[in-house]
């Protein structure tokens, strides 16, 4: 197999891997500040309920969570699904994970803005959500930016772990050509596609960085 052939082939799996990472990302954030949300509410059926699902999310294996997802329907309900589930499973799977994760970010960052910043947004008219969302988010997110940037660099290879369930991404190719062809330049090939990747990632998130400075409060 040439090395041209190798590139093809690994990057028709690296346009699943930036799916699987594309989808996670634009679900997961709105849904972990919702999750942030209801783990803060005053009613402790809601706040319970919350804390268990992040517990769960966060104290047990990705893997474990897709294989659940995968094939649970079918030890559970004996609901046969064909091999198209495979990608709606990962999707499931690592959106409610990295919610989890995000909603307990989330939820520092809310925790660590000064009380003071709600009162005086109550002083100047301002409602409750317009409050939140106009004066308490924007501080929030600057706050949280970094360790978003450390999830999301973790996504980016965590997409490798969607061969656990036979979904062919990058990392399910290139195990597939160096087996094949009895050679480790498939891996080194996946190995500088994920770095580029992460690059990429880490530079779009340090511009967001300085975007957002205009809120920090000196």
């Amino acid at each position: 197999m040439s090395i041209l052939t190798m590139w093809k082939l690994l990057l028709q799996g690296f346009e699943i891997s930036v799916l699987i990472f594309v989808v996670t990302l634009v679900l997961s954030l709105p849904l972990g500040l919702g999750v942030a949300l209801c783990r803060m509410s005053k009613n402790p059926v809601l706040r319970g309920i919350t804390k268990v699902y992040i517990s769960v999310m966060r104290g047990t294996p990705l893997m474990l969570q897709l294989l659940v997802v995968r094939f649970g329907p079918w030890f559970v309900f004996k609901m046969k699904l064909d091999d198209s589930y495979d990608i709606w499973a990962v999707l499931i799977a690592f959106v409610i994970n990295y919610a989890a994760y995000f909603a307990e970010i989330y939820r520092s960052g809310i925790e660590s803005v000064p009380k003071g910043q709600y009162e005086a947004a109550q002083i100047l008219g301002f409602g409750r959500w317009r409050t939140f969302f106009a004066v308490i988010m924007p501080q929030v997110i600057k706050r949280v930016l970094p360790s978003v940037t450390n999830e999301i660099i973790t996504l980016v290879k965590d997409t490798s772990l969607a061969y656990a369930i036979g979904l062919i991404e990058m990392f399910t190719r290139a195990k597939q050509i160096a087996a094949a062809e009895t050679s480790m330049l498939p891996y080194l090939f996946a190995g500088i596609l994920y770095y580029i990747f992460n690059y990429v990632v880490a530079f779009g998130m340090e511009k967001a960085e300085k975007a957002f400075g205009y809120y920090e409060i000196k």
